[in-house]
């Protein structure tokens, strides 16, 4: 089975650690798959404008020179490692109330998505680029991070939309996700070193990104795993 983490930041957005010591850092471990996934922000509210001013966020003026650097290192990591390297973002529509947050992963993006159009605009523009759209973090957390409820509260909604919901995310294990039957995968919402130990997906498919992308969709073969140094 491939062992893959999907929801990855670098110093394009709030992480840490740069894109290429980020990836060597997935090769190294043994992973057969990943996804780089920056945050766009919303820039409509104080929030949002506090994450472009201190350059949290990609942005449409970045978005091209960030896809060419994944890109690149999605070759370089293929060579190396035979580990595929997937571009994505990480929508963050961030509000004071948690229950007007959400955040929004869009994997194997192509064109610049922005994060203040609505629901409707962003999931109908990730399906017309062929990406997958997940739901992350979409319930409670232990740690004091911000909360995003907003897709979990109106599920009814917007599930048909969705095409995977993170079941766990770092160290939290979100059980109403399995208790609705939605499709799901694990992830380690990568921003520092040390969060390279945690949830993780495993997909019974070949290695390349057509199959895993409807690996997920059809949420079969579909494991995860608690990942450990």
């Amino acid at each position: 089975m491939l062992l893959c983490d999907f929801h990855i930041h670098t110093k394009y957005s709030d992480g840490s650690v740069d894109l290429r010591r980020t990836v060597d850092r997935f090769g190294q471990a043994g992973f057969d798959a990943i996804a780089i996934t920056d945050h766009v922000v919303n820039g409509d509210n104080s929030i949002g404008k506090l994450a472009h001013r201190f350059r949290l966020s990609v942005t449409r003026d970045n978005f091209n020179e960030y896809a060419e650097n994944i890109k690149h290192e999605a070759e370089r990591a293929w060579d190396k490692y035979r580990m595929l390297v997937m571009p994505g973002v990480e929508i963050s529509k961030n509000y004071l109330s948690s229950d007007k947050s959400a955040h929004i992963l869009i994997i194997d993006i192509k064109d610049f998505i922005p994060a203040c159009l609505n629901y409707e605009q962003i999931f109908l523009g990730a399906k017309q680029q062929g990406a997958l759209i997940i739901a992350c973090h979409p319930h409670h957390m232990s740690d004091m991070s911000r909360e995003t409820l907003f897709l979990w509260n109106n599920r009814d909604k917007y599930a048909k939309y969705i095409d995977a919901w993170e079941i766990a995310n770092r160290d939290d294990v979100f059980n109403v996700i399995s208790l609705k039957k939605y499709p799901y995968i694990a992830n380690s919402d990568f921003h520092r070193a040390r969060h390279l130990y945690s949830w993780k997906t495993l997909l019974n498919c070949e290695k390349d990104i057509e199959s895993i992308k409807q690996c997920i969709k059809h949420n079969k073969g579909v494991a995860i795993t608690l990942f450990r140094n």
